[in-house]
């Protein structure tokens, strides 16, 4: 009993073909220029740019920054340290700003 016919041997190499192909063009789609699928870096704005959330402290520089925003971490406090037009802010929720501030002067 046969298990193909005369088509059998060169349909396994289309359908490979046709695979590389349907590869090829999503690959070409996903990283061509201006439509890419890959996120663009984030751009620094000014303070005041960022939504909800609110400036407990201007640091001089990043490392002293991320030591603060460390330090609000420990505490219980979700901060994020922003790389501002300004300078790197270290920023809070609303709810948690009196705590943040207390928390900074002690």
């Amino acid at each position: 009993m046969p298990i193909g016919n005369s088509y059998s041997y060169i349909f396994g190499p289309i359908v490979a073909l046709m695979g590389i192909g349907m590869m090829v063009l999503v690959l070409r789609w996903a990283y061509s220029r201006g439509s890419s699928v890959v996120a663009v870096p984030g751009k620094s704005g000014p303070s005041d740019s960022y939504g909800l959330l609110v400036c407990v402290a201007s640091p001089t520089n990043y490392a002293e920054g991320e030591m603060i925003r460390r330090t609000l971490e420990h505490a219980g406090i979700k901060a994020n340290l922003a790389q501002t037009t300004d300078g790197p802010k270290v920023m809070v929720w609303p709810v948690d700003e009196m705590k943040a501030a207390a928390i900074l002067r002690g």
